[in-house]
């Protein structure tokens, strides 16, 4: 007997496919979320910012930061307040341009950074533990294909 699915327009299985990815991508987003604010009294927000300023190891200006996590300046400035407040993160002005304002973690927020980010890829490794190594690269390949411009990041 044929699979009915396979009968299905391509554009429908399509559909599905989304709805399968929202679908796992908010309860892993659900998941984090609750596990940053139970272990480590932060948000999801704050992990970003923190992991992006963490991969740069340098200084990045809030444009470059906003633009990398894909939210707006006020979001982006509204988050860097609270960090910098709990004195996670430190603004500086750039030297030859007074907009312009570079942020870097500070040795306090890259500690607590790499407190969290331990914890976080031990629950993601947990969320995921029931794909195999070949899974994981058939899914990266996959994935891959879907944004071609993202290949060279992934």
């Amino acid at each position: 007997m044929p699979d009915p699915i396979l009968a299905t327009p391509l554009s429908k299985r399509r559909l599905r496919l989304w709805l399968r990815l929202l679908r796992v991508i908010r309860t892993v987003e659900a998941d984090l979320r609750d596990y940053l604010r139970r272990e480590h009294e932060t948000t999801l927000p704050r992990f970003d910012v923190m992991a992006a300023l963490h991969r740069r190891a340098d200084t990045m200006t809030m444009s470059e930061l906003s633009r990398l996590l894909l939210v707006s300046n006020g979001n982006a400035t509204a988050v860097v307040d609270r960090l910098e407040k709990d004195g996670l993160v430190r603004r500086s002005p750039a030297p030859n341009d007074r907009r312009t304002v570079h942020v870097a973690l500070t040795p306090k927020g890259t500690t607590s950074f790499e407190t969290m980010a331990q914890g976080h890829e031990e629950r993601l490794d947990a969320l995921f533990g029931d794909l195999d190594s070949q899974d994981l690269d058939t899914l990266r390949d996959v994935l891959r294909r879907t944004l071609p411009s993202d290949k060279e990041r992934t």
